[in-house]
């Protein structure tokens, strides 16, 4: 008897692909779209084509096809933390939250409580088994690769999620959707975040959070004031372009002063650093004891290639974490991960 899985549709090439392999593997198949946003929402991936698409994709492999709301989930534990981490001053990472509570959460609720065996999604990540539980390996096209973004799934979700992907290139992707005759075949990847329209958060925030506009002082490290802010919702680490400062050296911002509603500005390697501090730690395959060293390589941002690091367990949900090299603009809110060699062993949110 074959075993069913669920596949999250986006209305895109990956979920399409995943799909299709997913039914030559020989599971029974059943696909989802989940919406969370309003239907009038315009961005690709939340937009009402995105869901024909996504049914096309469905009529197209002979597979049923289900609606899914999930807008205030959405809401409560994406959009909200989005907002409340820029008024206080650090830069959220909406995806992590979105995979963990709504993709790999909400979404494998629904399957479980339908019946079904296992959560696919058109994610670029591998899991492997090994003799003494399941890895989670970045995607073998390096490129594509997304394990930064799950670094809180556990033993328990590797258990029931599958990734056809993991093994194939993008380019790969568009010739299996082609070869199957899918209209997503070819369909262009989305590069924004799904409720942020063109990735204009200071728009959004404005539209949305208009307690965000709250001008302060620009001071150097040395406390000198030397020009105003429009709010610290509306800078982030690293910044150079649009401070409005008079100075004759270029000046970065270092940091976010949120208790004086302060924007901290200084040198470039003032943004520079070695050393990171993580919260809200996960670790893929069991939590380490306390003070255990884990040498790999760590990395602050998506689209970055990991560097050399150390990482300090500290407590159940705190961690140190020391580059072998100077990190350009480490940006409290952010997720750090460590890996070692292909295997992701977790990560966690970098503290203020």
């Amino acid at each position: 008897m074959s075993k069913t899985v669920v596949v999250g549709l986006s209305g895109g090439v990956d979920s399409s692909a995943a799909a299709v392999l997913l039914q030559q593997q020989g599971y029974e198949v059943v696909g989802v779209t989940m919406r969370h946003l309003p239907a009038e929402t315009t961005n690709s991936c939340c937009s009402l084509e995105a869901i024909i698409d996504a049914r096309r994709v469905a009529k197209k492999l002979g597979i049923p096809h289900h609606l899914v709301d999930v807008e205030e989930p959405f809401y409560e534990r994406v959009i909200r933390p989005f907002e409340e981490g820029y008024l206080a001053g650090v830069t959220p990472n909406p995806c992590a939250m979105c995979n963990r509570h709504i993709k790999f959460g909400a979404m494998w609720d629904w399957a479980r409580e339908h019946g079904a065996d296992y959560l696919a999604t058109g994610h670029y990540v591998r899991i492997r088994e090994t003799d003494t539980g399941r890895l989670l390996l970045r995607s073998r096209d390096h490129a594509k690769d997304q394990s930064y973004l799950m670094y809180t799934l556990g033993q328990q979700d590797l258990g029931h999620l599958l990734f056809p992907l993991g093994e194939y290139s993008k380019l790969e992707s568009r010739t299996i959707a082609e070869n199957a005759g899918l209209l997503t075949a070819h369909k262009p990847d989305s590069q924004e975040l799904c409720f942020v329209p063109k990735n204009d958060y200071q728009g959004y925030l404005r539209s949305h959070r208009p307690e965000a506009l709250n001008p302060g002082e620009i001071v150097d490290t040395d406390g000198r004031v030397v020009g105003e802010h429009q709010g610290i919702a509306f800078y982030t680490i690293g910044q150079r372009r649009g401070l409005g400062i008079a100075v004759s050296e270029p000046r970065y911002v270092v940091g976010l002063d949120q208790e004086h509603n302060r924007v901290v500005v200084g040198p470039r390697q003032q943004a520079e650093s070695r050393e990171v501090q993580v919260l809200e730690t996960h670790y893929v395959s069991g939590e380490p004891s306390a003070e255990t060293s884990l040498n790999g390589q760590a990395k602050i941002r998506y689209n970055m290639e990991p560097s050399a690091a150390t990482w300090q367990v500290l407590t159940k949900n705190a961690a140190r974490v020391w580059f072998a090299d100077q990190q350009w603009a480490v940006s409290p809110g952010q997720i750090a991960v460590l890996y070692q060699d292909e295997v992701l062993v977790g990560g966690g949110k970098i503290a203020p």
